[in-house]
């Protein structure tokens, strides 16, 4: 029976960054992962190849285009759907290989199999059972669904988000149920591709948690890029052929019923934590109503020794929330000060343009009832934005209206993913607007319209 200081279940961003943090801080760890690779859902079947196909579509779209004004003339390029599955495959096995060999590194073991908690102190992995002093519970989640919606990946129909990584060709017509992060994406994947997407949401706007000037610019932008909108709509259900999809939904307008054929339908309803099979209730671990495990400040359950991160707890279900808590989790166990400041944690939607946002949006103040500023600006007035053909979108800073503190940002433009985070930075110490645009910004760069936005909170900004 091995025994160690910390076992960790599941390898995803949460998983292995406390994995790797609680071996740096001196203590014997292993990290249960049942997948061939590790990496979780982020690295395997989420961000990290999703991401690729965004760039590589990207770039088919720059061809088509851009590249004749610049100058660049010639045949467009075609698109190889299997190269481009290759390309993609490729970014993933170098991203789930760099973990492996963290671990060797790191003298972290690698337990392979499934994990589940017979009593505290103990993980079983198959059939041995491993002592740990602590255990922490990281194991992620998984795409929710619609009654209705049968998800069948392999059939290539109905599919996740996880299906629609690796469709077997590009389909004429698809249907994205869901305008979240992962159905913009995707959905925008297969817009630049070549095909007819229409985006079906319950909700009366896209991207529910943002800024509503975002959310009615990014739809706008989307549409001329020919992505279709349906909003107010509730999906019934779906029937199904060999090859095709007939999808139901009602308006709740007017309660009409509507119908659309697709070769693909990408359910993007969300996700819910994963914690199946860990035998948590038996332990008598205690759960919320929404089924994620309950934790206190230092993200320890009621079970002494046994802790949980990431998307298993409440919060933002991002990649990056997960690696805070895991870093911060394995300081405690540490005996140090484990820190997450969750004011400011920042999302992004890798569409083009990107969109990012951090802190309080204008809509959560209004019903906070709280006095505030806003400073734009927007990327029209950005040299290099106009340069590389990427001048849509804005920066909103908003702060307070006596401090100047800045209490949230939100972006819509190029490198808007990066750009947030000298807003975070700022946030994290705590800085006002005034700090931000005294601070000298390269010129030319993306950057400089965030300066602009925050001299847009005092006196006005310069270019505009």
């Amino acid at each position: 029976m091995a025994q160690y200081d910390v076992i960790i279940i599941g390898a995803g961003p949460g998983g292995y960054v406390s994995a790797i943090r609680c071996a740096q801080l001196g203590l014997k760890t292993a990290c249960v992962e049942g997948r061939e690779t590790l990496g979780g859902t982020c690295l395997n079947v989420g961000c990290i190849p999703s991401k690729a196909l965004l760039h590589a579509t990207h770039q088919l779209h720059e061809a088509e285009h851009n590249f004749a004004t610049m100058g660049l003339k010639g045949k467009s390029p075609s698109v190889d759907w299997d190269q481009m599955k290759a390309y993609k495959q490729d970014v993933v096995n170098s991203n789930t290989g760099g973990i492996e060999f963290l671990f060797k590194k790191n003298k972290v073991d690698w337990i392979k199999g499934y994990g589940s908690i017979p009593e505290a102190g103990k993980v079983k992995v198959g059939d041995e059972v491993h002592e740990a002093k602590n255990i922490i519970v990281a194991t992620g989640s998984v795409p929710a669904s619609l009654p209705g919606l049968e998800i069948d990946n392999e059939k290539g129909i109905i599919v996740d988000s996880t299906g629609a990584l690796d469709l077997p060709k590009v389909p004429k017509k698809m249907v994205v149920v869901g305008a979240g992060v992962i159905g913009l994406e995707m959905g925008s994947v297969y817009a630049r591709l070549g095909a007819e997407v229409t985006v079906v949401e319950f909700l009366d706007t896209i991207t529910p948690t943002m800024d509503g000037e975002v959310q009615k610019n990014l739809q706008k932008i989307l549409k001329k890029q020919g992505m279709n909108f349906i909003l107010g709509a509730a999906v019934q259900g779906a029937e199904t052929t060999k090859t095709k999809a007939k999808l139901t939904y009602k308006l709740k307008k007017d309660d009409s019923e509507h119908q659309l054929d697709a070769d693909v339908v990408l359910v993007a309803t969300g996700r819910r934590a994963f914690t199946d099979g860990l035998g948590l209730k038996e332990l008598g671990v205690e759960m919320t109503e929404r089924g994620v495990v309950k934790t206190d400040g230092h993200w320890a359950t009621n079970v002494k020794g046994v802790y949980a991160i990431g998307d298993a707890i409440d919060g933002p279900m991002l990649a990056h929330k997960a690696e805070d808590e895991g870093m911060a989790v394995a300081e405690v166990i540490a005996g140090k000060a484990g820190h997450v400041n969750y004011d400011v944690i920042p999302s992004v939607i890798y569409t083009h343009p990107e969109v990012a946002a951090v802190g309080k949006t204008e809509e959560e103040l209004k019903k906070e009832g709280r006095a505030y500023k806003v400073g734009k600006f927007s990327f029209m007035g950005n040299a290099r934005a106009k340069a590389v053909f990427a001048a849509e979108g804005f920066v909103k800073i908003i702060t307070d209206k006596e401090t100047d503190r800045i209490l949230g940002c939100s972006i819509i433009g190029p490198a808007a993913g990066d750009l947030i985070h000298e807003v975070c930075v700022t946030m994290e110490y705590g800085g006002s607007a005034e700090d931000l645009a005294l601070t000298c910004h390269a010129h030319p760069t993306f950057s400089e319209a965030v300066r602009e936005a925050a001299l847009a909170c005092g006196d006005g900004p310069i270019h505009m």
